[in-house]
This record gives structure tokens, sequence and C-alpha cells, in this order.
């Protein structure tokens, strides 16, 4: 398999028990991926930390710990350069300034895919394939 970026969905919902099919499958998706073929983002591990303790009500520390476990993926730095080629991607495509740098990271890090409910599954942007893989 080749390298995959993980959205920040796809991470939250292995947290989610009030959704356990959902928690589930995005457990056992990333299972499937080497520490090699895993890839996050600076912006998906803030989105992370943040959703998890707020909306999930995890722990800080507990939500900390999860994600250092995250890190064992490839973790692309988002640079200024990046938000500016985001603000482009996010022109052209019309999609939103967030989801373009998910795109952006993507690119950088050479994924073939990208994970996530938040774009149309099947799209391809920038030469990335979306898959929802909770369809």
């Amino acid at each position: 398999m080749s390298k995959v970026f993980i959205d920040t969905n796809i991470l939250v919902y292995c947290m989610d028990q009030a959704n356990p099919e959902k928690k589930n499958r995005c457990r056992k998706l990333l299972k499937t991926l080497s520490p090699t073929q895993g890839v996050i983002s600076t912006q998906v591990m803030q989105e992370f930390y943040v959703a998890s303790s707020r909306k999930l009500n995890v722990e800080p520390l507990i939500a900390k710990d999860i994600l250092r476990y995250f890190t064992k993926f490839e973790v692309v730095v988002i640079t200024p350069l990046m938000i500016m080629d985001a603000i482009d991607c996010s022109i052209i495509n019309r999609i939103s300034f967030w989801d373009s740098l998910i795109v952006i990271a993507a690119e950088s890090a050479k994924c073939e895919k990208i994970w996530t409910e938040d774009l149309n599954h099947g799209q391809i942007i920038r030469g990335i394939y979306i898959e929802n893989p909770l369809l």
C-alpha cells in the first residue's frame, strides 16, 4: 500500500464512544497502515487535540498521550509556503481553506490518497484520490 494521509475526523472517530461502529472501523483502518504508510500533519494534530478534549470530553493529558501514538506516522509540518499554496488550492477547487491545507500537506508527503469524510469520495485534487473509508 502506498502512503495515505489521515484526516482529523478519522482519528477523532477512534475515540468516539457515541459512534461505536465508526470507532471500530477507524481503529481497524489505522491498524492496516505501517508507520511508513500513514501521514498526518501538524494541523491534524492540533485539530485532534481540540476535538477530542472539547467535543468528546477526553481528559487533556489522555488526548495528549493518544496524540503521541499518532506521531508514529509521518508528520508534515505546515509551512508558510504551504499556507499560500492552500489558499490557491482553496480558490481553484472551491473547497475550504482547511481542507485545501490537508490536500497540500498530503501532496507534500507524496500521498496517493486522503482518508476523510470532509471531501467528496472519488474526487481527485492535485493528483490525490479522496476516499471516504466510512461509506
